[in-house]
């Protein structure tokens, strides 16, 4: 009997802090855009973190996927020196409760290429676990089989720039709704750069931008809020006409899957 008690305070916690469902929702209005995005609601995306360098400069987006572990992208460059900062909103306000997280280790995928920016992908070990709230839980990750079809509208936040050549990054968490291509279409755009491990979307009039890389590109699946893509790389000029690529999650599974395992 206690095991089953055990197993229904599991459902409870469960359903209190599952992944991919957000206790505050989240409002998208159509298709905005990051560079032409919106404020998100705040809280709205308890999975996003900001990833700071000592100066609390934000460089780079990133996810939770549980208590221990975050995801981001490899090309980011991150190290233990380096911060994730959960539970922000406004990066311009000293009222918000976040939490300021030590990096124990850095997994960066062996198999990353800054010349072909394939398996675009880091896995961060937190030093101490991030404590689950209303602001602050995870994105559910997809098994390597999960399809995303084109036209499937998305989501992609991030403290990015709104237009590429601004001076600075805007303070509030910015969001935006955008499809997912197939990577024939997205070729049409950037020839064969685009290969199996990446997933475009966008070029609908929105776009990620600089300081948006190594957060999440997120679409629901069965209701929940699944991790697709990791913000990759782009037009240099964060063209809202050109796709924005995406590491493809469900390829690199396989990898998150190990390095989980084993640590």
């Amino acid at each position: 009997m206690a095991f089953l008690w055990l197993l229904s305070c599991w459902a409870l916690l469960g359903t209190a802090f599952g992944c991919g469902v957000p206790d505050i929702h989240p409002v998208l209005s159509g298709l905005s855009r990051i560079v032409n995005g919106e404020d998100a609601v705040p809280g709205s995306w308890p999975w996003q973190v900001s990833l700071q360098d000592k100066t609390g400069f934000h460089f780079c987006g990133g996810s939770l996927i549980s208590e221990d572990w975050v995801v981001t992208a490899a090309h980011c460059g991150v190290g233990t020196s380096d911060a994730v900062v959960a539970g922000e909103f406004d990066q311009g306000s000293d009222e918000e409760n976040i939490q300021v997280l030590k990096i124990a280790k850095v997994f960066k995928n062996p198999q990353f290429s800054i010349l072909t920016v394939r398996n675009d992908i880091t896995l961060l070990k937190l030093a101490t676990p991030a404590r689950f709230s209303q602001t602050v839980s995870a994105v559910c990750l997809p098994s390597a089989d999960d399809d995303f079809p084109a036209g499937t509208l998305c989501a992609t936040t991030g403290w990015g720039k709104t237009k590429y050549n601004a001076n600075k990054t805007p303070d509030k968490l910015q969001q935006a709704a955008l499809p997912l291509l197939s990577n024939a279409e997205c070729q049409k755009f950037w020839g064969r750069k685009i290969t199996d491990v990446m997933i475009c979307a966008g070029a609908s009039g929105v776009s990620s931008c600089m300081g948006d890389s190594g957060g999440p590109l997120v679409c629901q699946k069965d209701e929940v809020w699944t991790l697709v893509g990791i913000v990759s790389w782009g037009s240099n000029t964060c063209s809202t006409s050109s796709p924005g690529v995406y590491a493809r999650v469900t390829k690199l599974i396989p990898w998150v899957q190990k390095i989980l395992a084993a640590n």
